[in-house]
């Protein structure tokens, strides 16, 4: 069987404590992992230091071209993976066995990690701004009109407590490398694929080992990573991005509540955006945070909801080897029976439809795991709860509302798509503090543009800009 060393800064780790990763349907063991506590990493973050100096010694442009290497290899080669080699079909297999991912689905999330690095250049250039990177590397430079800058840095390493639900996201903490910061990880349990993946990459194109730590373990290993690390991601539900709102050391990640608002000017011609509501709430099974959970309209609403729940309500499971696979499993099935117990109770509401009931049972449990089939619910008010859930499967709430209340009622939401030409809802969304992304006009929500920050830009967030003036000492 497969077995996966913790990384201490290049240096493999064998434990005496692993965990077994198992098939999510099978029951089989696929590999064992190294499991660590927070002492350790306690203990290894004093070497932290070392993995900003090695990144340093090397041009962020030459970081940058091992960064487009690392692509290629990620997505084509067979690289060293613990006590084996992985190829990329191994990576597939291994990644749809543990998450409960269709493997075409894991091939589509391959590709978006693998474009990250393969437009490293173009990426850094947008969150920059067209600075030089050797301002970052020095901590000061000339920005092109005769004055001087300073980006003073905030971390040696980034560290990022990761998830199990979606590979998608692994996207946030790939260009810490290229910006000469090194890299403190904590795989999640049934997704160490990428993260290992992508460290075994980096390394083959020449990227310093010593940048690396990556520390499979439990709860006490990302507290302790969250307390030491001077700048960390964390991904969890609303309760961790609640626990960590205004902590300028930590960046959570959480649920979405991804909408599509469609205005008063175009809602007649709805029919023309079916097609565009359908990938939104469809695309990678509805796990990942960018999915919409919600379509706000003033009127038509219940026949919008009808025709989505004609395309999705009939998606039944399919093998995860299934090309057309759709739905993804829990592979906790008691998460399952939890999560449906829950949408059975905001579908109970008044004023709250299921459009999806006549087309079969949406829970479908088997010996080890679980699936949900999509939900389609219309709410005749956004003062229905319905209207600000958010599943980790295909979930929408079509809620009926005035447009006048769409920008004050919405709440927050990651990613907004308002299909409209009305300028005054263009400039009030705009200007809204509760909408992060926007798109103005037909763009699905699940679609993004890689040159622009996703949840806030990352060079805000490991350097600091301050004053730094020059003078001749004579």
């Amino acid at each position: 069987m497969l077995t996966i060393p913790a990384i201490r800064w290049g240096k493999p780790y064998k434990s005496l404590d692993n965990l077994e990763v198992i098939h999510f349907d099978t029951g089989e063991p696929i590999a064992k992992i190294a499991q660590v506590n927070g002492g350790m990493l306690q203990m290894d973050y004093r070497h932290a230091p070392r993995a900003r100096q090695v990144l340093r010694e090397i041009p962020s442009r030459e970081l940058i071209e091992r960064c487009k290497k690392a692509a290629h290899l990620f997505e084509s080669a067979v690289l060293p993976m613990g006590d084996q080699t992985q190829s990329v079909d191994d990576f597939v297999h291994q990644q749809s066995a543990s998450t409960g991912l269709p493997e075409h689905m894991c091939v589509n999330n391959m590709k978006k990690n693998a474009f990250v690095l393969a437009n490293m250049d173009k990426i850094l250039d947008s969150l920059t701004r067209g600075l030089d990177l050797d301002i970052f590397t020095r901590g000061y430079g000339e920005e092109g009109r005769g004055v001087t800058v300073s980006y003073q840095v905030q971390t040696p390493v980034l560290g990022a407590v990761l998830p199990n639900n979606s590979p998608g996201v692994h996207t946030l903490w790939l260009p810490a490398i290229a910006l000469q910061i090194g890299l403190l990880l904590k795989p999640g349990s049934q997704e160490p694929w990428t993260p290992y993946r992508m460290v075994s990459a980096f390394m083959e194109a020449g990227i310093p080992p010593e940048a690396f730590g990556l520390y499979p373990g439990g709860h006490d290993v990302g507290g302790t990573l969250l307390t030491r690390c001077t700048r960390s991601m964390v991904f969890g539900g609303a309760q961790t991005v609640q626990q960590y709102e205004g902590n300028p050391r930590v960046q959570p990640h959480g649920p979405g509540f991804t909408k599509i608002l469609i205005g008063d000017d175009v809602v007649d011609r709805w029919e023309d955006f079916l097609d565009l509501m359908v990938e939104s709430v469809f695309s990678n099974s509805g796990r990942s945070c960018i999915n919409c959970s919600a379509i706000w309209a003033s009127r038509h609403t219940e026949a919008i909801a009808e025709a989505l729940a004609e395309r999705l309500g009939p998606v039944d499971v399919l093998p995860p080897q299934d090309p057309k696979a759709g739905l993804a499993a829990f592979t906790n099935k008691q998460m399952a029976l939890g999560t449906w117990s829950m949408v059975q109770q905001d579908l109970s509401e008044s004023g709250v439809i299921d459009k999806t009931a006549k087309f079969g049972e949406r829970l479908v449990e088997k010996e080890r795991c679980a699936y949900l089939r999509p939900v389609i619910a219309h709410a005749n008010s956004p003062e229905r709860a319905i209207a600000a859930k958010e599943y980790m499967f295909p979930f929408v709430t079509v809620v009926q509302s005035p447009q006048k209340d769409f920008v004050s009622k919405i709440g927050s939401t990651l990613v907004c798509t308002a299909l409209t030409k009305d300028q005054g809802l263009i400039d009030q969304l705009t200007e809204s503090t509760v909408v992060d992304r926007l798109n103005v006009g037909p763009i699905p929500t699940n679609r993004l543009n890689w040159l622009q920050p996703h949840e806030g830009n990352l060079i805000d967030f490991l350097f600091r800009s301050r004053a730094y003036q020059l003078a001749d000492m004579g």
